[in-house]
């Protein structure tokens, strides 16, 4: 269809023919992932949003996006306000806006593989007040009206081996057995791409940017397996690694397969299986016991293994983005660079480790304006220059057999303006305390976000994001249950072995923006004379901080010699895997302040 306003109306057409007079569409798949394979990108093929999260509802007179804090910006470049009302989250929920604009009587519409039990109560009961109902759908009115739509990816699936695991598939689901069994569970419906690729020791290329692949799991309290995955995309290696406790099924068997778990005690998870597994078992006679699945804390909580592949993947990464900045550095105040041009160049950086196996999402590389922009995705109808007098913002990271990285340097294109390098060094202090922070076992993020936002603060200003989302292991680069931030998470407490980002920030809109983020683990802290288990974090991440951005006098001493010893460290990793030009760049770009 030639145009946004054209699928609009065809879907609006659509919900005529299915006797519907609203539909609400989210941007997830059936398994509640961020990132998506095109095949579930319905969000962004009806409104033009390119963002990682947002929900849209098409009602017959009117539709309304719902975007949080970081796509602000965002939706209102990309989707037609013509067409569009913009909502914001958690500010304004689905629910409450249905509630306020579904006409008494109304017929709304929802697909249950693409929402959680927990929503569809929501949405029940705010529609019950205006005598309206909720209902689901048997086909999607989005891919009926969707006439290209992409088939879902034939990846093959790939084996994620032990030296990178750290723990062999059998022993995983050993101890997932052993905790059904504590939970008095015959068995566990595993639905989250991550956690089935992270219980089964394998990886897959069905989704952009995150090595997963679409696939169901049921693991049973006898440690056996049903893995439920089209059979194209199974080979002899990946059966003979899964062994004989793992039987094979098509992935389109998964919903029958739940309506024959009679009489059983089920585990499914209330944030990660949507609402379709918990009416599939109710209506099959199973016994559901809503409980976080067996897979999700201990992928967060990583193994010595892990951990070394992850810091070997930081420093070879840290090499190629200081290699980049460094290019940066050099080229930048010649002229002619863009946003385009700077993130290919540093994929090819990446690229040249040899290792990389896809970046971990989208770079972000926002030049001027473009950095105020939270999540910003560079097109070529918005690929700006990268001028003097200017921030460059680059958010960025990579997909290694052996680690996730994600890190954000803010870089001043010539001579910052006073009020930039003021705010820059705001963002640096707040970052600098949550680094040094020690805090005793049982904490949670949220408790820790406003180390991070205390400088900002001060000066009545803010950012509208988290401080800290957790990292998986060659997996998904917003990986939780872990989070650093006072909404939408933030409530579990930080267990050693933990990945997680600081990286708290500032947007000026429409001028500049500013983000300094770098990967820390959580790590036990002996204290002398101490009567309390402690944590700390060690830093994980190794590029240079830009120097130039920084207004020293706002330091105090403590705080300066974090940046000298981070930079000495940075020297220390990074150093030895440079040499010429690069190398003597990146020794002033970590001199002592």
């Amino acid at each position: 269809m030639s145009s946004y306003e054209d699928r609009l109306k065809a879907l609006r057409a659509q919900l005529v023919r299915q006797k519907l007079d609203g539909f609400v569409v989210p941007l997830t798949d059936e398994h509640m992932s961020e990132y998506v394979g095109a095949y579930a990108q319905r969000l962004a093929w009806l409104t033009g949003f390119q963002g990682s999260a947002g929900s849209a509802v098409v009602l017959p007179e009117e539709a309304a996006i719902f975007v949080d804090g970081r796509y602000t910006l965002q939706v209102r470049e990309q989707v037609d306000g013509a067409h569009w009302q913009y909502e914001s989250v958690p500010q304004t929920s689905i629910a409450a806006w249905l509630k306020d604009h579904a006409i008494e009587g109304a017929r709304i519409g929802y697909d249950s593989w693409l929402h959680t039990r927990a929503w569809v109560k929501q949405a029940t009961e705010a529609l019950a007040q205006k005598g309206a109902e909720l209902v689901a759908v048997d086909t999607n009115p989005v891919d009926a009206v969707w006439p290209d739509r992409p088939a879902p990816s034939d990846a093959k699936l790939v084996v994620h081996e032990d030296r990178y695991a750290g723990k062999n598939a059998a022993e995983k689901r050993a101890d997932i057995a052993d905790w059904l069994v504590s939970k008095k569970a015959d068995a566990a419906v595993l639905s989250a791409l991550d956690s089935i690729a992270w219980a089964f020791n394998i990886r897959g290329k069905d989704v952009e940017r995150t090595p997963v692949a679409l696939a169901y799991a049921i693991v049973h309290a006898d440690a056996t397996a049903d893995l439920y995955v089209a059979p194209e995309k199974m080979d002899e290696a990946v059966a003979k690694h899964l062994g004989n406790a793992v039987r094979i099924h098509d992935r389109a068997a998964f919903a029958d397969a739940l309506a024959d778990l009679k009489g059983k005690t089920v585990v499914a998870d209330p944030e990660r299986a949507v609402a379709a597994i918990f009416e599939a078992l109710d209506a099959g006679g199973a016994q559901i016991l809503s409980l976080r699945a067996p897979a999700v804390l201990p992928k967060a909580i990583k193994n010595d293994t892990e951990i070394a592949g992850h810091k070997a993947a930081q420093a070879r990464d840290g090499a190629a983005l200081s290699r980049f900045l460094h290019w940066i550095a050099v080229e930048a105040p010649k002229g002619g660079l863009t946003e385009l041009s700077a993130s290919d160049r540093l994929e090819a950086f990446r690229k040249d480790t040899g290792l990389l196996e896809d970046l971990s999402f989208d770079t972000i590389s926002g030049a001027g304006p473009n950095g105020a922009v939270v999540h910003y995705r560079v097109e070529e109808k918005t690929n700006r220059p990268i001028e003097t007098g200017s921030f460059y913002l680059v958010d960025s990271g990579g997909q290694y057999r052996d680690g996730t990285t994600d890190g954000t340097r803010t870089i001043a294109i010539g001579s910052p303006s006073e009020e930039m390098k003021q705010r820059f060094t705001l963002v640096l202090k707040g970052h600098i305390a949550l680094a040094r922070a020690v805090f005793p076992v049982g904490t949670r993020g949220g408790q820790l976000d406003v180390l991070a936002r205390q400088y900002l603060w001060a000066q009545g200003l803010d950012y509208a994001h988290g401080t800290g989302h957790g990292v998986g292991s060659f997996l998904s680069v917003h990986e939780g249950p872990q989070r650093i931030a006072t909404f939408g998470g933030g409530d579990e407490p930080l267990v050693a072995g933990m990945i997680l980002s600081n990286e708290p920030g500032y947007y000026k809109t429409g001028e500049y923006g500013i983000r300094i983020e770098n990967l820390v683990l959580v790590e036990e802290r002996a204290i002398a004379g101490g009567e309390k288990p402690m944590l700390g974090f060690e830093t994980l991440t190794f590029a240079p901080i830009d120097r130039n951005a920084i207004a020293t006098d706002l330091l105090d001493a403590g705080e300066r010699a974090w940046v000298d010893a981070y930079h000495a460290q940075v020297l220390a990793v990074v150093g030895p895997q440079l040499d010429g030009e690069a190398l003597a760049w990146l020794q002033s770009a970590c001199a002592p302040l």
